[in-house]
């Protein structure tokens, strides 16, 4: 089904050790608008979703794994040399206690992530509706972190990821207007 390329999607790369980031960045690794929430809502929604736009949801779902796959590799290396003591002046005393510097799935705030985060109604308008907003609070999320963030290298990556959500958001726009073509048509029988 995929063909999987051992590189990243756009390169990673961080100036200095700093768990401080690494601790806001892991809000897009597990946190409710984060990436694993984002491709496990649409590749879940592709199954009530009318074949003119499946593919849209199975490509962008896809592509979010990729974005994880990234966030993991920005957390990691921000983390890597830590000391315990620059975990803990990170506000990551817990998440080291529990996890050493191991990736895991939580919020910010060290929330773990949770199935409630992700949403599928059923009604492929209301469901792409909730999938624009949740690419456009990424999109704001990165921003932020952007704003957050004095490493240029990092913030050269985040860019491109803030980018993705832009064009995501648009995709799932115009899979609305598709739609709603559709119900507009009559249909012969």
């Amino acid at each position: 089904m995929w063909v999987y390329e051992k590189k990243l999607q756009y390169p990673v790369r961080v100036s200095t050790c700093n768990p401080m980031l690494a601790k806001y960045l892991i809000e897009q690794y597990g946190g409710a608008d984060g990436e694993l929430s984002a491709a496990l809502r649409y590749l879940n929604q592709r199954y009530t979703i009318p074949d003119k736009v499946i593919g849209l949801l199975t490509d962008i779902g896809t592509e979010e794994f990729a974005h994880l796959e990234m966030i993991a590799t920005m957390v990691f290396k921000l983390t890597k040399d830590a000391t315990p003591e620059q975990m803990k002046a990170a506000g990551l005393a817990t998440h080291y206690a529990n996890h050493d510097n191991a990736l895991y799935y939580e919020s910010a705030a060290g929330n773990p992530w949770t199935a409630t985060y992700i949403a599928a109604k059923g009604d492929p308008i209301a469901d792409l509706y909730e999938d624009i907003a949740a690419e456009e609070k990424a999109r704001a999320t990165y921003q932020w972190l952007i704003n957050l963030s004095d490493d240029t290298d990092l913030n050269d990556s985040l860019r491109f990821l803030r980018e993705r959500e832009i064009i995501h958001s648009q995709r799932f726009r115009e899979a609305v207007e598709i739609l709603k073509d559709e119900q507009g048509k009559k249909k012969f029988f």
